[in-house]
């Protein structure tokens, strides 16, 4: 994980979600915690202009809702500008086609509505520290899912398939276990390094295949073929942010 946020620099947010009552209460559960909420929004469209308007450093990003979807912001926030925010996706199911597609599209994770006060104050630190947002077994399931049919992702570049080739044996080896939904903890008792080394094995996999984080470096392996859908792992990861 990175760095500890300290109060004084804690994140800015935007929460864009449709109901009223679930914006209330995610904002008084990071006020709570000293995030300041920059901004609310209740569709894409004004999800967008609230980002260009705060610059927030996270979105809390409802998936599903009227008019412009949470998909389609996420797909233009991120596209607006050299440092745009982290995005995290709202939603109430976790195997699901829309958060597969934000994912591809450059999300840093998802939480399911239901996360506890706690697990959602930790987790806007967290991305706002530069990490992904992954509960990886659940990572796992979601791509293998929709991987192997590219439901709800559209077409991707070759650019990650082609630059593969760039790629040292040591990380491809930690690209086809991250992507098996492993944490850096099981990454470096498996391979027998540090967890800063498999960091720093990370860090190099995402810049050699010009990723943003974790959660696109698992699709790019499925989408590529370096792990197919339901090829043999070595278990299921417990659930954590890697």
């Amino acid at each position: 994980m990175g760095g500890s946020v300290t109060v004084a620099d804690a994140p800015r947010v935007v929460i864009v979600d449709d109901q009223a009552l679930v914006r209330t209460g995610f904002r008084m559960i990071l006020a709570a915690d000293g995030i300041d909420v920059v901004a609310e929004a209740a569709d894409g469209d004004a999800a967008v202009a609230a980002v260009r308007r705060t610059r927030p450093d996270v979105v809390l990003m409802d998936i599903r809702m009227p008019g412009t979807d949470g998909l389609e912001a996420t797909r233009r926030i991120l596209a607006d500008g050299a440092a745009p925010p982290r995005i995290v996706v709202l939603t109430t199911y976790d195997l699901d086609q829309y958060v597969y597609a934000a994912l591809a599209a450059g999300a840093s994770g998802f939480l399911l509505k239901d996360v506890t006060p706690e697990h959602l104050t930790a987790a806007v630190r967290l991305v706002r520290s530069g990490d992904a947002l992954l509960a990886p077994a659940i990572t796992r399931r979601l791509v293998e899912r929709f991987a192997a049919s590219g439901t709800g992702a559209g077409p991707r570049t070759a650019a990650p398939h082609r630059e593969l080739a760039t790629l040292t044996p040591r990380e491809l080896e930690v690209l086809e276990a991250l992507a098996r939904g492993h944490t850096n903890a099981e990454l470096a008792a498996r391979f027998r390094l540090s967890e800063a080394t498999v960091k720093t094995h990370v860090a190099r996999i995402l810049q050699k295949l010009r990723l943003r984080d974790r959660a696109q470096a698992v699709i790019a392996a499925y989408e590529t073929g370096l792990v197919t859908p339901g090829s043999d792992g070595s278990g299921t990861a417990a659930p954590g942010s890697g």
